[in-house]
């Protein structure tokens, strides 16, 4: 294997910091660099010289393009490709590129999802340069393209993308902490951010076997399968030696990474056989949102090259774990302050208590939303399982800092805990100090240290929803704060009354039980904690009074965005559910019954041969043809019923009541579809079952 110089590999591919500072007039590169830190508007000479710049190093490291790269409503990413060529009147050509074109493009509005933004004869949609996340090259077989991130609005000038509302989140933290952290002291802040370190699951599949099933290909998960003998019960895929083939993987999705300046740092096996992680170190929220796209694009096509198949579906295979994306969300100062790093004494940190104060506040006005950002048709297979958060927000702080927060809202002395030593009974070993806490990995929403942990997120998804609410629901939180603040005349009395206050109005979203158990769900109950099973049980909450009051106060979405994106969420919903429904009809029709069929008939021309034959006790191979023909018939039934019920639902017109019937009739119809299947594969022969079984996709690589 090639030796890696890692800090020469490290960014190679993106027009970052370093690299600006090396190909701009200082000038030019000090006139960005305070547009970017201070948020100002981009000015057209600046962005001319950018671009120059931008087109020179693009074409001596091979690009022939360029692309705005953008991440419509499908929570994909998008980009339209034109070359820097410009025609010159003797029949060559100059390579040009210039401001505008960095600043803005044009892509097709109406051919995106827009929930009623945009019509089919509109099409007017404009991308524009996010000069706070770098540029960068993709590179392939096919060539060398530069991609410039972008976000994606109408002619109206309202959203049509996932980055635009982040961006805007981000400015509502950002306004609202600055003063928040004046009003506490630290009036030397001029910025607050808010950063995210995004994990990533995965499945990894022999691709021969992926190509066998067309359920992987059209859905992403399998509609049918049976529990293979061994499933992950034995708990020896958890951080196990990770095979060659798959290191060799994992290899090349660093190097592609580094070069795209992605910090992926952290990879291992996860619990259910061929699921594995990595994790990349936390950036800026928009600039680890475009990082976290990069990485689902690369898993998949790197797969490609190995012969592998990349799922992402957050439940690819029924019995065992699904896949999720924890978003590591914290927030920092330009002057090196971690809000939620508690120190030492973390009673006497007024900045930790607000901005924890400000976090129970949030995600318990603001939980609806908060895990409708989670939902998903595929997330809905996985969430409140034992293997992931349940569907019920809370927050976990951990014994201690929950007790600090008790005993400074009751108004007593907080104890002081010093920190014990570990002693682990080996007398070469390190003594450690044990940490105050442990962690919950049942919490959905968990404090880990110095960051809050959502453990909820779906795998496919685009991180930057989440993050949209967090952000806002923060700041909001933060506003309310502000008053008794700013007019403190004793900042900690201030501080105390409002953990007080918070704990008060707030203090049921705290949890630090397991939170699998059906004690909590009793619980939960009591303390009226909102509970959705399913996306479009949690898809009203977008559209309550709260949730406008929220994003249109802080102007993130404005309710016109609000209700494209209700719409948005429930048109997808029942696509990818009738994409499922019509791809179950068409293997249990084409696959399943005639593979059965046939065996059926072997089975029953074995009966008939050894019945004329005489002498022969068939007892046991005529009750499998009975079990056999019982089980055929209950497959054509229940095909023919899903079908049925299919063909009603289409016709519903209303995209959210056409979710709900999906929901509630078809969902039904393909589980009882499924059971049957299921059944049938584990009683013929394996040599005629027409599709790979689970043992074939689960341990073959």
């Amino acid at each position: 294997m090639e030796k890696i110089n890692l800090s020469e590999l490290y960014g190679k591919n993106v027009f970052n910091d370093a690299v600006m500072r090396e190909h701009l007039p200082k000038s030019t590169y000090k006139k960005l660099h305070q547009i970017i830190e201070e948020g100002l508007p981009l000015d057209s000479q600046v962005a001319e010289i950018v671009a120059n710049a931008m087109k020179d190093w693009a074409i001596k490291k091979g690009a022939t393009h360029f692309t705005h790269w953008f991440q419509p409503m499908t929570g994909l990413t998008a980009e339209k490709h034109d070359a820097f060529l410009s025609p010159t009147t003797d029949g060559r050509v100059i390579m040009e590129f210039s401001g505008k074109e960095l600043i803005q493009g044009e892509a097709d509005g109406s051919s995106f999802p827009s929930g009623g933004l945009r019509q089919t004869f509109e099409a007017r949609g404009y991308t524009v340069w996010d000069c706070t996340s770098p540029a960068f090259l993709k590179e392939d077989s096919s060539g060398v393209a530069l991609c410039i991130p972008t976000a994606f609005y109408a002619h109206t000038g309202e959203a049509l993308d996932k980055k635009t509302p982040l961006l805007r989140s981000m400015e509502a933290l950002q306004n609202v902490g600055v003063r928040v952290m004046h009003a506490l002291g630290h009036t030397d802040v001029t910025k607050v951010s808010s950063t995210v370190g995004a994990e990533q699951e995965y499945f990894l599949i022999d691709k021969r076997q992926y190509q066998l099933r067309k359920d992987l290909i059209f859905t992403g998960r399998t509609l049918f399968g049976a529990m293979p003998p061994k499933g992950q019960e034995m708990e020896d895929h958890y951080f196990g030696s990770i095979k060659e083939k798959i290191a060799n993987f994992m290899h090349e999705i660093d190097v592609e990474l580094w070069k795209l300046g992605v910090p992926c740092k952290t990879k291992h096996n996860e619990v259910a056989p061929a699921q594995h992680e990595l994790a990349p170190v936390y950036a800026a929220c928009n600039v680890a949102s475009d990082q976290n796209q990069l990485i689902m694009e690369t898993l998949q096509k790197v797969a490609n090259r190995h012969d592998l198949a990349c799922l992402l579906h957050e439940k690819p295979f029924d019995g065992i774990n699904g896949s999720g994306k924890h978003d590591n969300w914290s927030v920092g100062t330009d002057t090196g302050i971690n809000v939620f790093s508690p120190g030492s004494n973390p009673q006497d940190n007024l900045v930790f208590l607000v901005f924890v104060s400000a976090i129970l506040k949030a995600v318990d006005k603001h939980a609806d939303i908060l895990r409708l950002s989670a939902a998903s048709a595929g997330n809905d297979h996985r969430l409140g399982g034992h293997e992931a958060p349940p569907a019920i927000i809370s927050v976990f702080l951990g014994q201690h800092i929950t007790n600090i927060f008790l005993d400074i809202a009751n108004g007593v002395e907080v104890e002081t805990h010093n920190k014990e030593v570990l002693d682990m009974g080996v007398a070469t070993m390190p003594r450690l100090r044990k940490e105050v806490t442990d962690r919950n990995r049942t919490s959905p929403f968990a404090f880990t240290g110095n960051k809050f942990e959502f453990r909820m997120f779906p795998s496919s998804g685009c991180i930057s929803e989440a993050n949209v609410i967090i952000n806002t629901a923060v700041a909001e939180a933060l506003d309310s704060f502000l008053p008794e603040l700013e007019e403190a005349i004793d900042i900690e009395v201030a501080v105390q009354k409002i953990v007080a206050k918070t704990l008060k109005e707030h203090g049921r979203i705290i949890f630090d039980g397991n939170g699998y158990s059906a004690e909590w769900v009793e619980e939960a109950t009591r303390r009226g904690l909102p509970q959705y099973e399913t996306l479009v049980d949690a898809l009203p909450s977008l559209l309550n009074e709260a949730s406008i009051e929220l994003f249109t106060n802080y102007k993130v979405y404005n309710e016109n965005e609000l209700h494209s994106r209700h719409e948005i969420i429930a048109e997808e919903y029942s696509k990818i559910l009738n994409i499922e429904a019509l791809t179950m009809i068409s293997m249990s029709k084409t696959q399943i019954f005639p593979s059965c069929l046939n065996y059926s008939t072997q089975v029953a021309t074995n009966v008939a041969t050894l019945n004329q034959l005489g002498g022969y006790n068939v007892e046991a191979q005529a009750e499998h043809l009975v079990e056999l023909t019982e089980l055929i018939n209950n497959l054509k039934e229940n095909t023919d019923e899903l079908e049925a019920k299919l063909s009603q639902v289409q016709e519903i017109s209303n995209e959210y009541e056409k979710a709900v019937a999906f929901k509630d009739i078809i969902i039904p119809a393909m589980n009882s579809l499924r059971v049957v299947a299921d059944k049938l594969e584990t009683i013929v022969e394996e040599r005629v079952w027409p599709i790979p079984n689970y043992s074939e996709l689960l341990f073959r690589v």
